[in-house]
This record gives C-alpha cells, structure tokens and sequence, in this order.
C-alpha cells in the first residue's frame, strides 16, 4: 500500500482524492498496489469539502509521517512551496506536484534536492495533456526542433470570442471571470506570465536549458482589440496567446506572446477553454497534444498518473530528462536578436502625408512593408494596419520608438507577432 499526503486540498486536491475512490480498482490493478490518502492539509478546517480523509491545517503532521510514502504539494506560490518541498525531499520522501510558478524559478535545485527520489510533476504544464512524459520518455531520442503551445485556456477563451462573437475584450474579461475562466485578478494569465512558465519547464526537458521569467520575452493579450481580429480574418489568420521554444544552432529562443497564426495550421483551430501544444523533433516530425488544460479533474488526473507511475517502480526517473549534461549545451538567444514578422496598428490623425512619413522610417530602418490597411477610427483619426516581411526585434523596436514620437501619431503603435 501507497500512503499519501496532500498539501492543499483544494478543487485538485478533492478531485485527487476523489478519482482514488471513484477508480480505485483499475487505479490498484495498474499500480500494483492500492493508493491511499491517509491525509490532508487545509488552511481553514471549519469549511466542509465533503471528503471522507483526515484533515488537519499543520504541514508537518504530513511531512513527520513516516507512513507517508509520498507528498503531494498543491499548495500554490513560490516560496513557501520550495521550503515544503525540500523538506518532504529531505525527508525521504516521493513529491507529485502541479505547481508550475514553483517549478518555473526552481526546477534545477529541486532536481538536485530530489537525486534518486522520485520527483513527478505532470499537472504543472497544460492540466490533463501528458506533454511531460512525451517530451521526456516518448521523444527522447528526438532532437527537438520546436515547441509552439496554446497554454492558457483563459486567454484562448477569451481570444475565440472575441474572434467569433465580435466582442470586445473588457466585456469577455468581465465574462470570463463571472464564469470562473479568470481571476478578480486576471494579470498572470493575460499577461502571458502562466504561459510561460510552463514554457520554460518544457524547454528545460527539451534543451536542457535553465532560464527564469526574467530573461525571456513575456507579452500579453490585453492590447488586442477588433480592429486587430478584423486585419487576422482579412488575411486568413486566427490571433492566439503562444508559448514558443525554437532551436537555432546552438541558440533557444523562448517566447509568449499573441501571434496572428494562418487559420491553416491545426494549432490555429484549437479554440475555447483547450491547450494545444505541437512538437516538431528531427526523426518524427510534428506531434500534437490536445485536451484540456485546466479544471480540478483534467489536473487531478495527471497527479494521479504520477501516482501511479512512483507506485509501479518506486525509483526516480530523470526529473528533467538528463542523465548528464547535454554536451556542448545550449544557450538562450537574446529577446533582440530574435527575428519574426509583424503587424502593427498605428492610429494617426487622418492628414495628407501621413503615410508617406511612416513607411519612411520602416525603410531607414531596412524593414521591407508587406502590406498596409486604412481603417477609419474615431475622432477624426485612422488606423494604419501594417504588416512586414521578415525582421529583426530590435529594428521593429526600434521603429516603434521612432513613430510614437511623431506629432501626428495619437498613441504607441500596437504591435503583433506573425507566427512563420
């Protein structure tokens, strides 16, 4: 028999708890032995979960159980859950966690605390898809060349309204919090922030490649708007929030950010709620992982399979997918150096000569202009959508720069990525 403790009992936490009830005879016969929550630890013990396993609101009633064979940390943050972790690590025993803010700032010391105890973590990257496993098991003799995700149901929500009912996006903001897609405080999924830190865990498996939040580009959703869905419709695009890992040489790029995708790729017709992620290795080609990427059961079920997976072997596999080092390493490519094409929407006072000027500075600044849209605006102005051929960030940066400046130009240019 299996004993474990759950750290955070909340909606993953009682699901967790539940699927062990509900499938308790498949769950045994996979395992091998039977997996048993002997407890539970809550920060407020007067509310009912309705869950029929001891609870308690002390850590350590879990983590000085010798009984306890495994933790299982849904606990939330940073800190606070790294301080936990070791120590249950440090304790001798097994960590099943979902908690990709912590992995995202603490992956490599973790792998270093774990050594030969099993450390699974499934449920931290897209909820219910098994994309760890893939990534670390299934493709391990791959080279992996790319890997592009839609890694936040909130913001792909939110994006496929906009694009199919035409709504703008504070109003879909406002409904996707009254149905519980996003929080009161909505910046670390809009903002791209929970995007990318399950970006960074896979490109750590991918490439072995140790980067933070803070050294890679993070953008958000929250200046797009119907004039932006109207130009991606024009030209056959649907907009999407991504998270992009990209090989180039001995260089990764690490991206989040919307991208106008042509509606011909199948990651651009994944809408609503569902993550999906594609994998481009050097033997197999494409793979693409679909499924829903939050919500108590999706997410609980991934902390299950880890369950399972320590219950069948009882040893640790690589936590990141190296036995050593990856010869010759890799190294993140800098944000500026890093090459798209884009689209930017330029609001101006509606004047003669306008254009003229602007394309100006986009040739001085060798960025060659693929196409421009007129589009009237409010208060006798116009926005200007222009799309480019292949550029380099720090040109188009810098052109942006430059047309904020001018005297006719009534805000700073929106800017898009065109995902190649």
């Amino acid at each position: 028999m299996i004993k474990v403790g759950i750290i955070g009992v909340g909606t993953v936490g009682a699901s967790v708890v539940q699927i062990l009830k509900d499938n308790q005879e498949i769950i045994s016969a996979r395992a091998g032995t039977e997996i048993v929550v002997k407890c539970g630890v809550v920060r407020d013990l007067s509310k009912d979960r309705g869950l029929d396993i001891a609870l308690s609101d002390n850590i350590n009633e879990i983590l000085d159980d010798a009984q306890i064979d495994i933790v299982v940390e849904l606990m939330g943050g940073v800190q606070e859950a790294f301080e936990v972790v070791k120590l249950a690590l440090q304790k001798g025993k097994a960590v099943v966690t979902a908690n990709k803010a912590l992995l995202a700032y603490h992956r490599y010391e973790l792998q270093e605390l774990a050594a030969d105890k099993a450390f699974e973590y499934e449920a931290s990257v897209a909820g219910g898809i098994p994309i760890i496993n893939a990534l670390r098991d299934g493709l391990s003799a791959n080279h992996i060349e790319s890997i592009v995700g839609i890694m936040n149901g909130t913001c792909n929500y939110m994006l496929t309204k906009m694009i199919q009912d035409g709504v703008s996006f504070k109003d879909i903001l406002k409904e996707a919090q009254e149905l519980g897609y996003a929080e009161a405080d909505p910046t670390f999924d809009i903002g791209g922030f929970d995007a990318a830190h399950k970006l960074l865990i896979l490109a750590s498996i991918a490439y072995g490649i140790d980067a933070k939040p803070e050294d890679i580009l993070i953008e958000g959703i929250e200046h797009i708007t119907q004039d932006d869905i109207s130009f991606a419709k024009e030209f056959g695009y649907s907009i999407k929030l991504l998270a992009i890992a990209r090989r180039m040489g001995d260089e990764v790029e690490l991206r989040v950010h919307a991208a106008l995708i042509d509606n011909s790729e199948m990651i651009a017709k994944i809408d609503g709620v569902m993550n999906g992620i594609s994998v481009v290795g050097d033997k197999v080609g494409e793979t693409l992982y679909y499924g829903a990427g939050a919500g108590g059961d999706a997410t609980a079920s991934a902390v299950v399979a880890n369950l399972i997976d320590i219950a069948r072997s009882g040893k640790s596999k690589p936590m990141l997918g190296f036995n050593k080092p990856l010869e010759g390493g890799l190294k993140l490519k800098p944000v500026e150096q890093m090459e798209s094409k884009y689209y930017l929407r330029i609001n101006v006072r509606d004047e003669t000569g306008v254009l003229a000027k602007l394309t100006s500075i986009f040739a001085d600044s060798k960025i060659s202009i693929q196409t421009v849209l007129q589009r009237p605006s409010k208060d006798e102005s116009a926005n200007l959508l222009i799309s480019t051929h292949q550029s380099c960030e720090k040109d188009i940066q810098s052109v942006i720069k430059q047309i904020s400046q001018l005297d006719f130009v009534n805000s700073t240019p929106v800017m898009i990525r065109i995902k190649e």
